[in-house]
């Protein structure tokens, strides 16, 4: 790629809007916690339900891993599957019956969990017009309790990343007989029966939830800290910086790009940036004009210098991104080559779409990154003929406007679930899976295909080929303008040791002791 007068020039507005808005090894001996001990996780995402199949938001999300136990877990050191409430399990050889043993388990209120707990938690994440994520259980036909230790499932057809997504945040298994005797809301609204790790021991909605060990949890020996746990909602970075400085709190999630080197410096402190599955993107909405018109989008892309803003934005914290996937997950396509910012092709591709001067709506939340993300686009499309105009919304009327379609573009963040790309294509690029394509509404039938024989496929090296396709087509017809690829920022405090999220967004609280 040429370095032009055009680029250099893109390249100095970024650096002067990032920079207006940016704002030896010691032997430790793990003791158990005293029954004081408390581990402080300060988060601007807050618990809003403990119903763990009613809310894909993040802080709920990292709330079902430590109330709710799955059939599968994950290993959180190698991220292979490992048996949960599922001991072992059988595959049929047409790959569509999977029969789960299950172990000698308990809720915590001791009542045993069987396989009518399974399938009547398995069901209402099928079926529940309350289920805010029933996508992953999409391939299942039946589900059923054969006897008390056997629960089978019947998919539709083979379906190769099923066992994986029976491991996702909303897979947790709940109590059928409580959640039958009390109905759904009254069960789930202060302390619920649990199957996870923790327990409920107090939950202040817009404050904190406080949770402590589970006496009757699957795995014996853990949590292997007697430690409650303060899941608190601080909206503040600062305010969660200050915090952990000053010792109140234990774990900062979230932390901004400005703060890292910082944290870094402080000596009671683990900043770590660890691995993840999210990717920055700008949306662009296809059903309407400018980018209803492909060499619009195609125009848009190349006139973006992904390099650039992931290292204005994230202060080269970030990998630029060069798919419409993240790149840590199976199958990412490395050697794609991406879209290389190319001013003068960007202006050519604009002039043949018809579209120059036409005015771009670009949806923008509050948050700092947001904020940066929404006036980096509006510079570098303003430079090829676009007419950008920011329009600042909060996160509500933000997913209210891109689910209808009322918007131009839009830049945020998803990430996926599991390792398997599966969610990920059904999730971001294809317009027949019921998400309209991450409400681009970007559809192209043969994409759909595609996803269809993607889940199908059962050997790995054809799956490659098939997702290496789909990135290929969507990355080329820009479904999504890829920006970088982000890791999880973290900082902890050193007198913790076994803690981390995980890609998955799971805290290994159960892993979790004190240093000396």
């Amino acid at each position: 790629m040429p370095h032009s007068a055009g680029r250099n020039a893109t390249m100095k507005i970024l650096r002067l809007i990032a920079t207006s808005l940016a704002v030896g090894v010691a032997a430790f001996a793990v003791l158990p916690a005293t029954a004081a001990e408390v581990i402080r996780i300060v988060s601007p995402f807050p618990t809003t339900t403990l119903d763990p199949m009613r809310s894909a938001g993040a802080g709920n999300i990292e709330t079902y891993g430590q109330l709710y136990a799955r059939l599968l877990q994950r290993n959180p050191t190698t991220g292979a599957l490992e048996p949960g409430l599922a001991e072992s399990w059988d595959v049929s050889a047409d790959g569509r019956t999977y029969t789960f043993h299950l172990r000698d388990a308990q809720f915590s209120d001791g009542s045993p969990i069987t396989a009518g707990d399974v399938a009547f938690s398995l069901e209402r994440i099928r079926s529940d017009k309350k289920s805010a994520y029933p996508a992953p259980l999409g391939a299942v036909e039946a589900v059923s309790a054969a006897d008390p230790k056997t629960v089978v499932i019947t998919l539709k057809s083979a379906f190769a990343p099923f066992l994986g997504n029976l491991e996702i945040w909303n897979m947790g298994i709940v109590s059928k007989a409580d959640v039958e005797k009390q109905g759904a809301e009254k069960a789930f609204a202060t302390a619920p029966i649990t199957s996870g790790p923790y327990t409920v021991k107090e939950w202040k909605p817009n404050e904190k939830l406080v949770l402590q060990p589970n006496a009757h949890y699957w795995r014996k020996g853990y949590p292997k800290s007697d430690a409650t746990v303060e899941l608190r909602e601080v909206a503040s970075p600062e305010t969660r910086v200050a915090m952990l400085k000053a010792g109140e709190a234990d774990v900062m999630r979230s932390v901004q790009w400005a703060q890292i080197d910082d944290l870094k410096a402080t000596d009671s402190v683990d900043m770590r940036l660890e691995p993840s599955t999210t990717i920055y993107m700008t949306l662009l909405n296809n059903k309407r004009e400018p980018f209803s018109n492909m060499k619009a989008r195609q125009a848009a892309a190349y006139a973006i210098d992904n390099k650039a803003m992931a290292k204005a934005i994230t202060r080269g914290y970030a990998q630029p991104a060069n798919t419409t996937l993240p790149g840590s997950i199976d199958f990412h396509d490395k050697d794609n080559p991406g879209i290389p910012v190319d001013i003068a092709k960007a202006k050519q591709l604009l002039a043949e779409s018809g579209m120059e001067g036409r005015e771009v709506k670009i949806l923008a939340t509050s948050g700092a990154t947001e904020q940066q993300m929404a006036l980096l686009l509006q510079a570098q499309w303003q430079a090829i003929g676009l007419k950008p105009v920011i329009v600042n919304v909060d996160s509500g009327a933000w997913w209210d406007a891109t689910g209808k379609g009322d918007y131009d573009a839009a830049a945020n963040w998803w990430y996926n679930e599991t390792p398997d790309p599966d969610l990920a294509v059904r999730w971001a690029v294809c317009g027949s899976c019921g998400s309209n394509s991450y409400n681009t509404f970007y559809n192209n039938p043969k994409v759909d295909e595609l996803v269809e024989q993607g889940t199908k496929e059962g050997d790995p090296v054809k799956r490659a080929e098939i997702y290496k396709e789909i990135q290929r087509i969507t990355t080329e017809e820009v479904a999504q303008i890829p920006l970088y690829y982000a890791p999880n920022a973290v900082a902890y405090s050193k007198r913790l040791e076994g803690i981390k999220l995980t890609p998955t967004l799971q805290w290994t609280l159960e892993d979790t002791t004190f240093t000396k």
